[in-house]
């Protein structure tokens, strides 16, 4: 079950950055401004908000099946972004885009519901193999702009809508709920204040909100500083490296979580992360293979506490809305990527590329204080109840 869901959320994530992968493409024949260009994927991030938000509000994981709502998420998120092939104008593009980000939002956090229901000693570990899958699916798009770089955009982004057609069949097909689900909860408009009711849970969010404040920024402009620090190579490489290692960092951390605690090893990860955004600056320019170390490095460690901090807010929530906790948690944090993706060209402006990513440590360093909190207190609690 694992499997089949991982290769679903794979096909289906494939849909969110296969605008950002085809841009060099989208920005000529739509004659997109910079910063148009950076709303092809600051879309997405609006309109997954718009969707976790209503459906958090709606308590649509807990109310309506998880794999039926992962199915619909698919096949709308294919249709907007096939629709992209066929439109003529840019705003027409960026709506599509939104209409897409809102899709995914039956996509993500249903699926981490459904794994979560599969597992509950190893939940760690399986939503890492989870959010691994949805790493390598983001990435996806980026290795096919930089393997055929004479494929026509329109290609890209078919074959992207393809797969998540086929991902939302397998999901509906293949994946059956887990033992651990719960029955389908009632709708309750005080669930979500309630879910922020809970001191745990909120330093969860916390944390999750400094990674977040840096992991897409990272993913959006890696590509672009990659471009700017080695003008002969192609940054769409560089960029799939640094995404689809990821998935090393989710398993991996998910696996030791598991063992010695998911807060601590969100906080190992924060560490590494923050210290690969300081000193960026310095692989600027310089052999190849010290931008492609940084990478490797930064990809596994900026994206490996993201399952920790979903299977953290599953395990401190109440049972019968898990889903809307883990999507109030989603629309927080991707709500907050919003800022840092558009910060990033502005102050690239400024400074040029070479130090840009100094403004993602303040992320990562609030999330280790809030995850030093939530370990003290996590321990305390077990001290109290032995």
């Amino acid at each position: 079950m694992l499997a089949a869901l991982c290769l679903a959320e794979f096909l289906g994530m494939t849909l969110w950055f296969s605008a950002t992968a085809a841009a060099p493409a989208l920005v000529t024949e739509f004659h997109l401004q910079s910063g148009q260009a950076a709303w092809l994927t600051m879309a997405v991030q609006a309109g997954f908000v718009c969707g976790t938000l209503l459906s958090a509000l709606f308590n649509l994981p807990d109310v309506v099946n998880a794999r039926r709502l992962v199915a619909l998420g698919c096949l709308a998120g294919s249709i907007a972004n096939g629709l992209v092939t066929l439109v003529d104008d840019s705003t027409t593009v960026i709506a599509l885009r939104f209409a897409t980000g809102v899709a995914l939002a039956c996509v993500y956090p249903p699926g981490m519901k459904i794994a979560a229901s599969w597992f509950e000693r190893n939940r760690g570990a399986a939503l890492g193999f989870v959010v691994g899958a949805l790493t390598v699916g983001s990435a996806f798009p980026h290795l096919l702009a930089s393997l055929a770089v004479s494929v026509p955009w329109r290609t890209l982004m078919l074959t992207a809508s393809i797969g998540a057609v086929v991902g939302g069949l397998l999901v509906l097909g293949v994946v059956r709920d887990g033992p651990y689900l719960s029955a389908t909860a009632p709708f309750d408009p005080r669930a979500v204040g309630r879910v922020f009711s809970n001191r745990r849970v909120r330093l969860a969010t916390l944390g999750y909100l400094g990674h977040m404040w840096e992991l897409y920024a990272m993913w959006t402009w890696i590509a672009a500083f990659a471009a700017a620090s080695l003008p002969s190579r192609n940054g769409s490489r560089i960029a799939f490296v640094a995404i689809a290692s990821g998935a090393v960092g989710c398993v991996g951390a998910g696996l030791i979580a598991d063992r010695v605690g998911k807060a601590r090893v969100a906080v190992w990860a924060l560490i590494v992360s923050s210290a690969c955004s300081a000193i960026a600056g310095f692989a600027f320019e310089a052999a190849p293979w010290v931008l492609l170390a940084l990478a490797v490095i930064w990809g596994v460690t900026v994206v490996a506490d993201s399952a920790l901090f979903s299977a953290l807010v599953a395990e401190h929530s109440s049972r019968d809305y898990v889903g809307t906790a883990l999507t109030v948690q989603l629309c927080a944090g991707f709500l907050l990527t919003m800022v840092s993706i558009r910060l990033i060209p502005l102050m690239a402006s400024v400074v040029g590329w070479q130090w840009v990513f100094l403004v993602l440590v303040p992320g990562p360093t609030l999330g280790i204080l809030a995850m030093s909190r939530l370990t003290r207190e996590t321990a305390s609690h077990r001290k109290m109840a032995s």
